[in-house]
């Protein structure tokens, strides 16, 4: 027996039923299919940890202000000659100790040389200092630790217990003996040591950062389809293990800083005739009373430099560590 005609219309203003649901999914697949998703649904291809890390960044003002002052100190590093026209070099020693006059705005140190030229000159040996032992300490943490963590075994082992030795050496009693020996002016002595006594840390961090990358489950399944350990460490592992890496040398460079400014105070890093923050707060602690400009000048810049790599590296961290999300 025929069942009764139903009009659509008594259907759709009904109580409900299997014939209503079937009727809106025919009405929902007959939609045009170039309709765009409902609003507040996902648009695009979701962002990588990178380009997330970056939409973090910068909407961060610690990393806006941070940056905005190593990218001056970048430029200053590279053109002094851009804010100081003067010569850090040349002395006058009738304003020997003097303060600050028109032209000379931080006054003059012992010599009679500018205080202002010489800290705006000061920074490109702190920055030197800075960006090549950092780059130095990573690239050579890096790959002594990502090898022993991806490997293991003895070479693993022999690692860590070198990394021991290193880490048990004082670093300002290894700074003034190694370096006291070394007659060279330039800035590539102290960022040899510091690259030596700086590579253990960011090899723990590295190696840490393989060993957990390697027992993920798409470096299980890149190894049973038959991809070599060079492509295995090379695609998948480092791409995902150098975020720790990246966090750890960005704060590690402003304590590079530092250091080098240590070093040159206690007269065993930089040496004249080379234009270095250190050097110059080292040969004005003794005049602190009678000409306080000589030390605050200097010792500030130097402040500032570190504290804002610092605050880098803290904004850096947070934007890359999924768990301070």
């Amino acid at each position: 027996m025929p069942e009764p005609y139903v009009p659509k219309e008594a259907i759709t203003h009904g109580d409900g039923g299997t014939a209503a649901l079937a009727i809106g999914e025919a009405e929902s697949l007959e939609r045009a299919p170039s309709a765009g998703p409902p609003d507040g649904a996902p648009t695009g291809k979701p962002r990588s940890l990178w380009s997330d890390a970056w939409h973090d960044l910068i909407r961060n003002p610690v990393f806006v202000i941070s940056g905005l002052v190593i990218l001056f100190l970048v430029i200053i590093a590279i053109w002094p000659q851009l804010i100081a026209d003067g010569n850090p070099y040349k002395a006058d020693l009738a304003k020997a100790q003097e303060g600050a006059e028109p032209g000379h705005p931080f006054g003059f140190d012992t010599q009679g040389r500018d205080v202002y030229t010489r800290v705006v000159y000061g920074a490109r040996a702190s920055i030197t200092v800075g960006v090549c032992a950092t780059a130095g300490a990573a690239l050579l943490g890096s790959l002594l630790g990502g090898l022993a963590g991806f490997f293991g075994g003895l070479g693993d082992t022999l690692l860590s217990r070198l990394a021991d030795i290193f880490f048990g050496i004082p670093v300002i009693l290894g700074g003034l003996v190694f370096l006291s020996v070394v007659v060279s002016s330039t800035v590539w002595p102290v960022v040899g040591f510091i690259v030596l006594l700086g590579w253990p840390q960011i090899s723990r961090i590295a190696r840490g950062a393989v060993v957990t990358a390697k027992q993920n489950d798409y470096v299980q399944a890149a190894r049973a389809l038959g991809a070599g350990n060079g492509r295995i460490l090379l695609r998948h592992i480092a791409p995902n293990a150098v975020a720790p890496v990246i966090v750890v040398a960005t704060i590690a460079l402003g304590t590079y800083i530092a250091l080098e400014a240590t070093l040159s105070y206690l007269g065993a890093g930089l040496k004249p005739p080379t234009v270095s923050w250190g050097i110059d707060i080292s040969a004005a602690s003794t005049f602190i009373r009678n000409a306080p400009h000589m030390l605050l000048w200097p010792a500030g810049a130097l402040s500032i430099t570190v504290l804002a790599f610092i605050m880098l590296g803290d904004a850096v961290r947070d934007a890359l560590d999924p768990k301070l999300r």
